[in-house]
């Protein structure tokens, strides 16, 4: 069964699902985030306060809270039971791409068109530290579900893993002796070469030791680690445009992907194509 939802704007920058709730967050072009039922096929709520569009969102793990980032060069930590932005943490130079909260830790992960990758503490509303390293446009930055690990993708053509172990510890430390963390730095440990043209995503597997990535070179790639390198395993092709984005099922040995061809598709990641439907 398919279900369409529609709204006032050209284009859907971002998409979220909730952790528990049978939601789906979306932000628009036109500057609004819209959070969706999708059992009861309704729209719940509108959100509007950033100025021009929101690129990314994100559902907190287990507060009310979702964070989004935006064409305004700022990062919104909302409310959804009141339905309020909460507060507003500003520093990126340029837009922002991408947003995630940290499973365990009170951190947000950002990266944006100022070739950064940034962690925020979203408690007491500070930058922890900003990466840089990258060329061009980092367009995703995502943690690892596990290790202490980013990953990121730039139109620079490269994947990046970063190493914030360094960076976690302080933090404890920090908190246990009650002064307050300025900034410390995360650590590049591999920079992942293949793609011809920009990479626009790069995400984990949620349990292998496997990262997807989305390229405008039309290829999806498959990078494995084998301890201490990354090295590329496999290229998916198909797409006849600019992939902009992956994902690996959660538990199926699938990824699927979406791309300017207008095309969605699922990929069997043993096989190396894509599902019949």
């Amino acid at each position: 069964m398919n279900i369409v939802y529609e709204a006032e704007s050209a284009r859907v920058k971002g998409i979220a699902f909730h952790p528990k709730f049978p939601w789906i967050l979306t932000s628009l072009h036109n500057g609004e985030i819209l959070l969706y039922d999708y059992v009861h096929k309704m729209l719940i709520d509108k959100f509007i306060e950033h100025d021009g569009p929101v690129r990314c969102v994100d559902f907190h793990n287990d507060q009310p809270f979702f964070v989004s980032g935006g064409d305004d060069k700022t990062i919104k930590v909302w409310n959804y039971a009141t339905k309020k932005c909460q507060f507003t943490l500003t520093g990126h130079k340029d837009y922002v791409r991408s947003v995630q909260f940290h499973k365990e830790l009170a951190w947000i992960l950002s990266s944006s068109d100022d070739m950064t990758i940034r962690i925020w503490n979203w408690i007491n509303r500070t930058l922890l530290t900003t990466a840089s390293g990258h060329d061009h446009y980092v367009m995703s930055a995502f943690f690892h579900p596990t290790q202490d690990w980013i990953v990121s993708a730039s139109l620079d053509s490269t994947i990046r893993i970063w190493d914030y172990s360094v960076l976690r510890k302080k933090y404890y430390e920090a908190r246990s002796n009650s002064f307050e963390v300025i900034a410390m730095d995360v650590t590049m440990i591999h920079k992942l070469e293949g793609h011809e043209r920009g990479v626009n995503w790069a995400v984990f597997h949620p349990t292998l030791n496997l990262i997807a990535s989305a390229s405008d070179d039309k290829t999806i790639k498959i990078w494995k680690y084998s301890n201490p390198n990354w090295t590329e395993a496999d290229t998916l092709r198909g797409h006849l445009n600019n992939v902009s984005c992956v994902l690996f099922h959660p538990k199926l040995d699938y990824l699927l992907s979406n791309s300017e061809d207008k095309t969605l598709r699922v990929w069997d990641l043993n096989k190396k194509v894509t599902v019949d439907k």
